[in-house]
Formats: C-alpha cells, sequence, structure tokens
C-alpha cells in the first residue's frame, strides 16, 4: 500500500501550478500528475480509450497555442491512478500509435512511468507529449480539427478553422481577392497620397503604373493587365469597407461609474459607432477620445498648477493603433470595442493572441496583418520597430500610473484587451484643469477631498445635483446640500432651481463660468 507521507506535495503550490506541459513530462514523477487538475496543459483518461478519439485529443493539443499538451493514459477523471496493464497489449500498441493513423498531422512523444494503483498494485501510466503545431491547422483522419478551451476539448467550427489557417499563415487573409470593385469603391486621393510617401520613402524612381505600384506591396494583383485589389487594399482605402467586414468599425462606450451593466440597468452614458477604412478609424477615434478624456491640475511646490492628462496620449493612442492593424478581421461582424470608465479605459479587439505571443511577450513584432502593417508603416500610424508596447509602458510609469494590462479574453471568440488604468484614488486630489482658472491657487489650498471631487464632477459633466453629491462622498443628503451651498457662498458654484419650491430635486449646481466655456469630456 502507498504510505500516507508519500501523498504529500513536495513542491509549493505556484511551481506546479505554471509548470509547463515539457516540465511535466520531463520530470517522471507520479506525484506531480496526482495534485495536477486538468487544464490547459493536462487530459486524463482511462486505458479504454479507443484510438481513434484519442485522436482527436492530439488534434486538440497540436492546435492549441503555445505549448500543445499533455495526456496521460491510465488515469481517471478524478485524479486516481487505474494503470494500463488491465487492458492488452495490443490496445496499448494502438494507442501510442494512434497519432499515425488518427491524427497524422500530430507531433508527438510517448513514455511510459511506473506508478501504485489506487489499490497498492504496481502498474504503468502511459504519457504523451503533444506538441503545438505553429504551422498548420491539424486535423483528425475524419478531417475534423479540435481545440483546447479551459480544461475541454471542442470541435473547431468552419468559421474558425479558416481564422485558425490564417493565424498560422497556412492561407493568407490579406491576399484574398477583394469584392470591391476597383478603382470606383476606393478612395483614389488617398491611394495617391501613400504611393506619393512610398516612392518618396524607399527613394524610388520607378517608371511604372499606380496599380502596378500597389502590386509591388502586394496590396493587388495583375491579371491580363486588370489589377484586382486584395483585402488589404479594401481595408485600408476602400470608401466604405463595412460592405466587405461589416464589423470593421469601432464602438465607443462611455459608463458612469466603474462597472458596465447589463439589461435595464445599462448605464452608458455615451454610444457611438465610428465607421471608415483603418487609417480613417485611427483618426476618429483619436478625435473622439480627445474629446471625452479629461485633464487634471494640482498646486506645485512653486505655487503654481501642474498639469497632467488622465492618461498618456501614447498610450492610449497605441492601444487603438493596435487594435486595428492586430485585430482579425476574419471576425468579419465583430467591431473594435473602446470602453471608458471612471477608473479606466478599455481596448478590446477581436481576435486572439497569435501563436507564441502572449501577456509576457507582446512586444514580440508578429503581426496578424503584414501587409496592412506594412502600408501604415508608410502612412506613419506604426513604426513596426517593436516599440510601441514599451512606449505604452515607459509614457503609463512617467505619470506614476500602473502598467497597461493585456489579457485574451474568450466568449463566442477569443478576443484581446488592453487596460489603462488611472489610478482613481490618487485622481481625487487632483483638480480638474477646466476648473483651475476658476478656483484659483489661493483657493486650492483651502479646499477638502470632497469639495475637489465635486468640482471636478461639476467641471466634467457642466453641472452637479445633491444626489449626485452624496454618490460621490457618502455622505447624506443633507450634508451633500450644505457642502454644495457652501461652495456656491465662496463664489464656485451657481444654484438653479425652480423658485417655487423649497426642495427641488431637480436643482443644478453649475461651475461658475462654465457656461461660457465647456468642461472638456463633456457628454
Amino acid at each position: 500500500m502507498i504510505k500516507p507521507e508519500q501523498l504529500e506535495i513536495p513542491f509549493e503550490r505556484p511551481f506546479y501550478r505554471t509548470i509547463s506541459p515539457d516540465e511535466i513530462y520531463d520530470a517522471d514523477e507520479s506525484n506531480l500528475l496526482r495534485f495536477l487538475t486538468e487544464d490547459r496543459r493536462i487530459e486524463r483518461k482511462s486505458v479504454g480509450i479507443h484510438a481513434k478519439e484519442l485522436g482527436e485529443y492530439l488534434s486538440m493539443w497540436s492546435n492549441t497555442p503555445p505549448d500543445g499538451g499533455l495526456i496521460v493514459i491510465g488515469m481517471s477523471n478524478d485524479g486516481v491512478f487505474e494503470g494500463i496493464h488491465k487492458s492488452s497489449v495490443g490496445h496499448i500498441n494502438d494507442l501510442e500509435k494512434a497519432g499515425d493513423i488518427y491524427s497524422p498531422d500530430t507531433r508527438y512523444d510517448t513514455k511510459r512511468i511506473r506508478i501504485q494503483t489506487a489499490k497498492g498494485s504496481p502498474d504503468e501510466l502511459l504519457l504523451i507529449r503533444v506538441y503545438y503545431n505553429e504551422r498548420k491547422v491539424t486535423r483528425t483522419s475524419c478531417g475534423k480539427a479540435y481545440a483546447r478551451r479551459g480544461d475541454s476539448k471542442r470541435k473547431v467550427r468552419e468559421d474558425e478553422l479558416v481564422e485558425l489557417q490564417r493565424d498560422k499563415g497556412e492561407v493568407s487573409f490579406e491576399q484574398e481577392d477583394s469584392v470591391s470593385v476597383y478603382p470606383s469603391a476606393f478612395n483614389l486621393v488617398a491611394i495617391n497620397q501613400f504611393a506619393t510617401e512610398l516612392i518618396k520613402r524607399r527613394n524610388l524612381n520607378l517608371k511604372i503604373s499606380l496599380e502596378e505600384l500597389l502590386c509591388t506591396r502586394r496590396l493587388g494583383r495583375m491579371v491580363k493587365r486588370k489589377f484586382i485589389p486584395n483585402k488589404a487594399l479594401a481595408l485600408l482605402f476602400a470608401k466604405d469597407p463595412c460592405v466587405e467586414f461589416p464589423g470593421c468599425k469601432i464602438r465607443f462606450l462611455r459608463f458612469d461609474g466603474t462597472q458596465e451593466g447589463q439589461g435595464e440597468k445599462f448605464n452608458a452614458v455615451k454610444d457611438e459607432i465610428l465607421e471608415g477604412s483603418v487609417p480613417e478609424l485611427i483618426y476618429k477615434a483619436e478625435k473622439l477620445l480627445e474629446g471625452q478624456l479629461r485633464e487634471f491640475s494640482r498646486l506645485g511646490k512653486d505655487g503654481t498648477f501642474q498639469t497632467a492628462p488622465e492618461y498618456p496620449k501614447p498610450a492610449w493612442y497605441e492601444a487603438i493603433v493596435n487594435a486595428c492593424c492586430h485585430r482579425s478581421y476574419g471576425l468579419r461582424n465583430q467591431p473594435i470595442f473602446i470602453k471608458l470608465f471612471d477608473d479606466r479605459l478599455e481596448v478590446e479587439s477581436p481576435g486572439g493572441f497569435l501563436p507564441f505571443v502572449n501577456p509576457a511577450n507582446i512586444e514580440m513584432h508578429h503581426p496578424r496583418n503584414p501587409q496592412l502593417m506594412d502600408a501604415m508603416f508608410y502612412l506613419d500610424y506604426v513604426k513596426c520597430a517593436h516599440e510601441g508596447v514599451r512606449r505604452m509602458r515607459a509614457t503609463m510609469e512617467e505619470l506614476s500610473l500602473p502598467l497597461p494590462e493585456f489579457s485574451q479574453k474568450e466568449t463566442s471568440h477569443a478576443s484581446v484587451k488592453v487596460v489603462l488604468r488611472n489610478n482613481i484614488e490618487h485622481r481625487k486630489v487632483w483638480l480638474d484643469s477646466d476648473a483651475t482658472a476658476i478656483v484659483g491657487a489661493v483657493i486650492f489650498k483651502q479646499l477638502s477631498t470632497y469639495e475637489k471631487r465635486v468640482i471636478n464632477c461639476a467641471a466634467e459633466y457642466k453641472s452637479i445635483g445633491v444626489s449626485q453629491t452624496q454618490r460621490l462622498t457618502g455622505l447624506s443628503w443633507p450634508a451633500s446640500k450644505k457642502l454644495l451651498d457652501n461652495l456656491v457662498g465662496r463664489g464656485l458654484l451657481i444654484h438653479k432651481k425652480r423658485d417655487q419650491l423649497d426642495r427641488d430635486p431637480q436643482a443644478r449646481y453649475y461651475l461658475r463660468g462654465s457656461e461660457i466655456k465647456p468642461a472638456k469630456g463633456k457628454l
């Protein structure tokens, strides 16, 4: 029988939660397998599994980035060692060569390790280490492909299959012919501007047509002297790319507070959809965010106001450019989302991380849309120098803000989310820059934290009410009204209410002078 002390975990919890499939396979340690649950690295199967079904799991790990995974044969779903000796030698041999027959594009290794079963008898486990195939979608002999999500195997849908092929470079999405008619459906002025910049930057002296020049940048092809545009050109210069890519949009949502409500509690105070080519989307998103993001001021040691943005522009602009250039346009109906909360800015784009890219090595230059990126370089939107993420981090750090967060989100489709946080608690001692000219340095020194928050809110939304002040400060209704009235008495706010009511729930307090100069970021 196994002694109780043999069941003790011989390593720290963080170690076996982060250990890689290769490390698990190489460890040759049965105790390690006891304490690993089924997850993104490991699948446990009884020896009774049929070799054909095992082929589906081989396909699954072969299609699951970044490392593939491990299959343990002879272990139940609840982690009990059953062993493989109860099955025939022929069946075990069939399992060991299942990949060759039922998943022929899978690259894998096998080995056996000695164990004691739950009943105390000596036995073995069959370990199959399946490696991620970064170049090709691995299908079973029946033509089906599988992938891992969490702790489950799932069949890859046809639309996902094409997207997976594109991610692995099997199929070039950008090089597919566009359905948009050239030249009538394209912005020729923008194309000529691109061509001029291309010739200038590359010091070209070519006596070729515009269309032939586009072909040199892999933005189309010539067929019997007729130019056929591809999808990359349509994304860059089509007059209405939504005809071909309905999701070539950005949806901007600004929320009241720090949470996104659902259904009747949906709390978006601004909801706007941007459309256009990729360069146009970036330009429109830039102008929209410039009007929504605030600047703050605080009193410096020299007695003057020092101003800082809510988020540094290089950080949020890079997040938008990356979303537009690296998103999956194969997920043709899915837009990019930009969500602005009181405490953070989120940019979410369709399509997961590409093979070998993850939040830890996000600086890796591995574009999903290389032709699009190449053209955007000559349009001066990107530098293609691996420095975009580094610049985001550096500019956030300069303002003492948290570093950008990168993650992959799994719903009906994979998406990448970038989060910038504004350190809202720290900003409560700052003042909205639109209010600094009205408040002045002398009065600023006399303001309490609550008073600054009230003035910030009045500057941002142009007015504030008693109930809103309650939510901001946590004070009672009478205390909130007294706070506002004190600011009125000091000449910082103006009170407007219906004269016939002593207690008017619709009464509003306005920052003095804000009716002349609208607050930046107003709704």
